[in-house]
């Protein structure tokens, strides 16, 4: 049985300002008051696991340690059927020490040429691991699949949004409202699973 989420403060264990904004907002009906880690100043793990699952344990672990309080992080990524998976788990590694997307988002697109891909099915995976300081973690995983739109379209959300059109919509996750891309998105997903194992309304 899932443990349940008692505490009225939680750490978003993420250095990326929008996953902590996007999962702030979807923790907002919960009356649970929010700290990022970068305003704790806590340190960033180098992520060495070989999953998302592994990589968001990871970075949940180490921070509810360092901060004394249950932590939540997200490890998510995209994954491209004709690039056998990549960029996956090395996603953010993509987009280079600037993080800089657009740049991950080219390549993304020069990679599906060189395979001359007419395949540009991908998906989105979200992992969401809450981890307490004793130790101990519940993880859940969300999903999300769409096509790969080139060039990039909207100025929205965050990552690769701009070149991901979710199965069934005709905009991109780049292009949404923030509101209708919460509904749908991997990461709401794993977010839905999480609160039903773990957290009272």
């Amino acid at each position: 049985m899932s443990r349940r989420f008692a505490d009225r403060r939680l750490v978003i264990a993420s250095h990326n300002a929008g996953k902590a904004r996007e999962i702030a907002e979807l923790l907002a009906p919960y009356g649970i008051e929010v700290i990022s880690a970068a305003a704790l100043s806590l340190p960033e793990p180098e992520e060495t696991g070989d999953s998302f699952v592994a990589n968001a344990e990871l970075k949940a672990r180490t921070a509810a340690a360092v901060a004394r309080l249950p932590c939540l992080a997200d490890d998510s990524g995209l994954v491209v059927r004709a690039l056998d998976g990549a960029p996956g788990i090395y996603s953010a590694r993509w987009a280079g020490q600037a993080r800089d997307f657009a740049f991950a988002m080219a390549r993304v697109e020069r990679e599906l040429q060189a395979h001359r891909a007419a395949d540009r099915h991908a998906h989105f995976i979200a992992v969401l691991s809450l981890c307490w300081p004793d130790g101990h973690c519940e993880s859940f995983e969300g999903r999300v699949e769409g096509t790969l739109v080139w060039p990039p379209r909207g100025d929205r959300g965050f990552g690769y949004d701009p070149m991901f059109l979710p199965d069934g919509y005709a905009e991109t996750f780049g292009e949404m409202d923030p509101a209708a891309k919460h509904a749908i998105s991997h990461r709401a997903d794993a977010f839905r699973k999480l609160t039903a194992a773990c957290f009272d309304r």
